[in-house]
């Protein structure tokens, strides 16, 4: 899954996503361990695709973040600005 697909997705898609994926990789884990797994290259790439969504989940809380961090010396300008012409 590409970075610029999961971004389109919603938060609660994305989740969703990445419980799926710890199923699938669990039971991927389980296959190796019994010598039933038919590409074990597949591993590696749920792994990262894990990361990859939940990076992108860290990224977007913290744009978040930021930007209510960024509102509210703004919003005390204002209202600073405001008593000063009272």
């Amino acid at each position: 899954m590409k970075a610029s697909e999961v971004r389109e997705l919603s938060e609660k898609e994305r989740q969703e996503k990445v419980d799926d994926l710890k199923q699938e990789f669990f039971n991927l884990k389980f296959q190796l361990a019994t010598g039933k797994i038919e590409n074990p290259g597949r591993l590696r790439l749920m792994r990262r695709d894990i990361a990859r969504i939940k990076t992108i989940q860290q990224e977007i809380a913290q744009k978040g973040a930021d930007g209510e961090e960024a509102k509210e010396p703004a919003e005390k300008e204002q209202a600073e600005k405001e008593e000063s012409k009272s």
